[in-house]
């Protein structure tokens, strides 16, 4: 791609995105409501999307050979007790970042 092509893709992912961003505030300003099916998608898709993204991060995981998914098991058990706990999705998903990313590069080598 040329640099003008490069320049214009970037150009419109940036619109693209601050469309989505803006969009809600545009649409739902002042005392307008949001429609029902909007209030009910902002509390079913958080949950959906971690959902996803914890099927797509285990899709890969082989349990047949050697580490046996230990890491990930123990990274999602400690991701779920310290979010029970602490109820900081932040901490939580950091720390169990961090402990499979241990766990990978130096304990199940």
């Amino acid at each position: 791609m040329s640099q003008l092509q490069v320049l214009a893709l970037i150009g419109i992912m940036a619109l693209g995105t601050q469309l989505t961003r803006f969009l809600p505030f545009v649409l739902f300003f002042g005392k307008r409501k949001a429609p029902e099916w909007i209030t009910w998608l902002g509390q079913v898709l958080p949950s959906a999307v971690i959902g996803f993204l914890v099927v797509y991060c285990l899709k890969d995981v082989t349990i047949t050979a050697r580490p046996y998914g230990l890491p990930e098991l123990v990274a999602i058990l400690f991701v779920i007790v310290l979010q029970a706990w602490k109820k900081n999705a932040l901490i939580s998903i950091g720390a169990g970042t961090v402990i499979y990313m241990v766990l990978v590069q130096f304990v199940m080598t």
